[in-house]
C-alpha cells in the first residue's frame, strides 16, 4: 500500500495501480486546454467528471507553464484558482485538491481554501518562502525538476546523463527538505518530463523509471506524460490527438515496481485502460 501524508490525513492506494491526478487548468493559455475551464461552472463540471471517472486528486493550475509561457502575478493566479477550489469542495467535499504553483503565497491561500497538496514545478527553488511554507503547513508536496523557468527551459537543454543528474538533484532536494522538517512521507518526486528536456532526454527518463533507476528515492514518483510534446514528436499527432501515444507510454510504466501517480487530462480513458491492464496482469475477475 502506497501512502502520501498531508495535513488533513493520508492518501492511500494500491501500489500496483497508479493513483490518478486529474488536470484542471483554469488558464487562458495552457498548451492543451487553455480557455476551456476558466469559467467557474465549466471548471466544476470538469472536476466532477474527472472524480466520477476515477481521479483521486484534482490538480488546479492558474498559470500556464508550457514552454515560452509568460508568468502571472500572485493576485491574478489567486483570482483564477481560489474560487474554483471553493466551488469544487462545496460540491465535492471529499475531493482532494492539489494546487499547481511555484509561488508560496498562492500555495498558502490555496491550502487555506482547502487544498492539501502543493505541486511545485520549481522544487522550491523559485520562491525562497515555498519550502518554509510547506514545512509549516504540513501539506503534501510534489518536488519536480525543471531545468529553468518556462520562458527559457527549452533553449538547448543539455545533460551529460539526464537520469543520473536528475536523480542526484532530487536526492539533494529530498535531503534539504527533510532537514527543514518536512516529513519524507509528505514528499512525492517528479522528473519533469518536458521541462527542459529534449525528446531523447524524455525517453531516457521514462526508460530509467521503468528500470528502477529512481527507486532509491524511496518515494512514489509522479509522471506527467499526458499530451506532452514528446508524444507529438514521435507520432506527429496534434496536442488533442495524443491519447493513444500517451497510453503506450503509461503502459510501459506499469512494468515499474515503484508506486506512481499519473497526472492526466483524459481520466476516464486512462482509468479504463489501467483497470483492464490490471485485471489481465493480476488474473482478477472483472465484475
Amino acid at each position: 500500500m502506497a501512502e502520501w501524508k498531508h495535513h488533513q490525513g493520508t492518501l492511500q492506494w494500491d501500489s500496483s495501480k497508479p493513483l490518478l491526478m486529474g488536470i484542471l487548468n483554469v488558464t487562458p493559455d495552457s498548451f492543451s486546454d487553455g480557455g476551456k475551464y476558466n469559467r467557474l461552472d465549466a471548471a466544476v463540471r470538469q472536476a466532477t467528471e474527472m472524480v466520477e471517472a476515477g481521479a483521486s486528486l484534482i490538480d488546479i493550475g492558474g498559470e500556464s507553464t508550457r514552454p515560452g509561457a509568460n508568468p502571472v502575478d500572485v493576485e491574478e493566479e489567486s483570482r483564477r484558482v481560489l474560487p474554483v477550489i471553493g466551488a469544487i469542495l462545496s460540491r465535492l467535499p471529499e475531493t482532494f485538491i492539489s494546487i499547481d504553483t511555484y509561488k508560496a503565497e498562492v500555495a498558502r491561500q490555496a491550502v487555506d481554501h482547502g487544498a492539501v497538496i502543493v505541486n511545485d514545478i520549481s522544487a522550491g527553488r523559485w520562491d525562497a518562502k515555498m519550502s518554509e511554507f510547506v514545512a509549516k503547513s504540513e501539506c503534501g508536496y510534489v518536488c519536480m525538476h525543471s531545468l529553468d523557468r518556462p520562458q527559457a527551459m527549452q533553449r538547448s537543454p543539455a545533460y551529460d546523463d539526464a537520469s543520473l543528474e536528475l536523480l542526484h538533484f532530487l536526492k539533494e532536494r529530498k535531503k534539504e527538505l527533510t532537514e527543514m522538517g518536512i516529513e519524507e512521507s509528505r514528499l512525492i518526486f517528479d522528473v519533469g518530463i518536458g521541462f527542459g528536456k529534449t525528446l531523447e532526454h524524455n525517453l531516457q527518463l521514462i526508460r530509467s523509471g521503468i528500470d528502477g533507476q529512481f527507486d532509491s528515492l524511496d518515494r512514489p514518483l509522479l509522471w506527467g506524460l499526458s499530451r506532452k510534446s514528446f508524444l507529438g514528436a514521435i507520432t506527429g499527432a496534434d496536442v488533442d490527438k495524443r491519447l493513444a501515444g500517451g497510453l503506450a507510454a503509461h503502459a510501459k510504466l506499469l512494468n515499474a515496481a515503484h508506486a506512481q501517480i499519473w497526472r492526466v487530462h483524459d481520466v476516464r480513458e486512462v482509468h479504463e485502460f489501467m483497470t483492464v491492464w490490471h485485471a489481465l496482469d493480476h488474473s482478477e475477475r472483472v465484475t
